[in-house]
């Protein structure tokens, strides 16, 4: 008899920590680097747990980073078909049998979704009263902190762990002593959206030579929407003692890989910036319109590089417009900042 009283007990534990989650997120790849450290507490609480990520097609290298994401489900919610896609997206939650279902959006209509989804526990912001009565837990939406301790929010209630920063799991390679890699690059969605976030590749250009010449081993590296950054830069710097790795990394895990092995990381406002944030490495992001305070840690290992400009408006991208001014006067940093930032910080 106190054998069976003992496996029973075992076997409900082991019932308690088999969960399967699911969680919704959509966004970018940074956003979903943002929400790993949710993911990863999740882990820990429940570690025999499945964890699946629905989350829009372009972010679906994210896998390739992490073993905290047992399943994906991709959801067009951009599309054509967009109504079409989250119907079809509602079935398949329904199929799946889930425990728990945890979503960062803060539209009033998500928790109106997760009700539908049948889904016993569900975790959400607060989006009013409605929200409330169809949530497990309607949880106070704070953007005026890091975005990983915003996500991490929606998973206090469910877990005592509290994972501050993101984690990729992936090979490094050797780390290149006295090395700057530099990604100049902003994904081409921002830029048609009419989000300048970054410096001009002409700046780009002589801070490449300013670091060669102060006795740096330089990298470029890019992504496919940074052709014509790379390009602009490649036709404006004089020197040619620094490595080219443009289209050298074809996925998210190889440039994952490849920032591992630079002992600085010299990046714009773009989803590397959190990969480089996710391995800890030294990092130096240009910021202008963007608010450094909630995209980045505040830690010694995190430099941020701004203009000295005295707008009143900085920072004004997402919060208080939705496209950057024509004068740009918090993009206006000299290379030669940005050479000194990265030998002195």
């Amino acid at each position: 008899m106190r054998v069976f009283l003992f496996e029973l007990i075992v076997y409900n534990r082991t019932m308690e920590d088999k969960k399967n989650i699911l969680a919704i997120n959509f966004g970018g790849i940074g956003d979903e680097i943002f929400f790993l450290p949710s993911l990863i507490s999740l882990k820990k609480e429940y570690p025999d747990s499945c964890i699946t990520l629905a989350l829009e097609p372009r972010s679906k290298g994210i896998k390739d980073l992490t073993d905290v994401i047992d399943d994906i489900i991709t959801v067009d919610i951009k599309g054509e078909n967009k109504y079409a896609a989250m119907l079809k997206f509602l079935f398949e939650i329904r199929k799946r049998h889930f425990d728990i279902v945890i979503s960062s959006g803060g539209n009033k209509l998500i928790s109106i979704f997760l009700f539908m989804t049948g889904i016993k526990k569900r975790y959400g912001y607060d989006s009013g009263k409605l929200s409330h009565i169809l949530l497990t837990k309607a949880v106070k939406l704070n953007k005026n902190q890091y975005a990983c301790a915003m996500y991490h929010d929606l998973v206090r209630s469910l877990t005592n762990n509290d994972t501050k920063l993101p984690q990729i799991n992936i090979n490094r390679r050797e780390v290149i002593s006295n090395s700057v890699l530099i990604h100049p690059g902003v994904s081409k969605m921002s830029v048609q959206k009419g989000c300048i976030k970054t410096v001009p590749p002409k700046t780009w250009a002589k801070v490449i030579d300013l670091l060669v010449a102060d006795g740096k081993k330089v990298m470029l590296t890019g992504g496919p929407d940074d052709k014509d950054c790379i390009d602009e830069i490649l036709k404006n710097v004089r020197t040619q003692n620094f490595e080219n790795l443009y289209g050298m990394t074809k996925n998210l895990n190889e440039l994952a890989q490849l920032i591992s092995s630079c002992e600085k990381f010299l990046c714009s406002d773009s989803a590397p910036l959190h990969i480089a944030v996710a391995l800890g490495i030294k990092t130096y992001p240009i910021f202008g319109p963007t608010n450094d305070k909630t995209l980045i840690p505040q830690t010694p290992q995190v430099v941020p590089i701004k203009a000295d400009d005295k707008c009143p408006l900085k920072p004004c991208l997402w919060a208080k417009r939705m496209t950057t001014c024509k004068n740009l006067d918090c993009l206006k940093i000299t290379p030669s900042k940005i050479e000194q930032t990265v030998l002195e910080k």
